[in-house]
This record gives structure tokens, C-alpha cells and sequence, in this order.
């Protein structure tokens, strides 16, 4: 049975015909025309670049290994670079996802690999409690514009604010 390009499978057909390269990207010949054919984004790019976000790559180096320009991937995968801080966590919670699948079926060395990632996971979250605790870092409490303001007008009663003096003390001119 002979496919019909005109088919409503035609992309089939298409992709039959296509040659891909090493790592299973399109092979584009030269078409005649002047420039580069137009990208077209796909899932399968999307996927790409959330795993290369995932293991800390830079806007450049993704490009490069897309061949694409750095316009061209912040064009069609805005959505992806701007989720860039979360992506390991996506990738870590998706790892984790998968090995307790395997867990659930009665996979030994998953259940091995499980307790591994999970005392990684634990170290982890222990040495940054630690830098935090070496640091001196506290939590700080936002305080809005007013607080702030309050807070100034305040101090410049007091006589803290250098400049004011006593002008703002209460019955000084009275």
C-alpha cells in the first residue's frame, strides 16, 4: 500500500522520507533559498531544553546544541528559560517518580538506588541548613514601603537622621 503525500498521514510520509543526522535531529539540505529554514518548535525540543536547563546549561550553549540562534531559542522556548531555577527540581522529582515505580513492582535495586537518592537528597538539605547556620543567615521579615517610612519618620524624631536635629522635637517653637 502506497502512501498518498496528500493524505491526511502525509506527515508519516514525510518523516519516512527525512534523514536525520547522529542524534536524531532533521538533516536540512539546501534549499535554494537564501538564509536558514524557519524553526519549527517541537515537544521533542521542548523536552530537550527543559533536561539541558535541568543540568545548569547556559541560553548559549542549549543553542548551539539546537542550532539555533539565542533570538531563537528565547522566541519559541521563552516559557521553558523562564522556569531555568526550577528545572533540576523537575528533573530530580521526575527521577524520583520513576524509581519508586520500579519500587512498587518489587525491584531490588531500585529499592537500593531509592535509599541512595533519598540519603543524597537528605545530605543535601543538611549541608544547606549547616552554610546557613555558619552564615549567620536568619530569615528576614519583608517590610513594606509604609513600615519603612514609619520606621524613618520615627528615627528623624528621635534625633537619628543627621540634618534635623532637634527641628522636629514638639513644642520647640512654640
Amino acid at each position: 500500500m502506497a502512501l498518498d503525500p496528500s493524505s491526511p498521514h502525509s506527515e508519516f510520509f514525510f518523516l519516512a522520507e527525512q534523514d536525520f543526522d547522529l542524534f536524531g535531529d532533521p538533516v536540512r539540505l539546501p534549499n535554494g533559498k537564501r538564509g536558514r529554514p524557519a524553526h519549527v518548535p517541537s515537544q521533542k525540543n521542548r523536552n530537550k531544553i527543559i533536561v539541558l536547563l535541568a543540568l545548569g546549561w547556559g541560553n548559549e550553549r542549549i543553542a548551539g546544541a539546537m542550532h539555533i540562534s539565542q533570538p531563537t531559542l528565547r522566541r519559541y522556548y521563552f516559557s521553558e528559560l523562564k522556569r531555568r531555577d526550577i528545572q533540576r527540581d523537575r528533573l530530580d522529582a521526575w527521577r524520583f517518580e520513576k524509581i519508586v515505580d520500579q519500587v512498587e513492582s518489587g525491584n531490588v535495586g531500585a529499592m537500593r538506588l531509592l535509599d541512595q537518592m533519598i540519603a543524597k537528597n537528605d545530605q543535601v538539605l543538611t549541608d544547606a541548613k549547616i552554610r546557613a547556620a555558619q552564615n549567620g543567615e536568619k530569615k528576614t521579615e519583608y517590610i513594606g514601603k509604609k513600615e519603612v517610612d514609619r520606621q524613618a519618620a520615627d528615627s528623624a524624631v528621635k534625633g537619628n537622621s543627621p540634618g534635623w536635629e532637634d527641628d522636629l522635637t514638639p513644642g520647640k517653637y512654640n
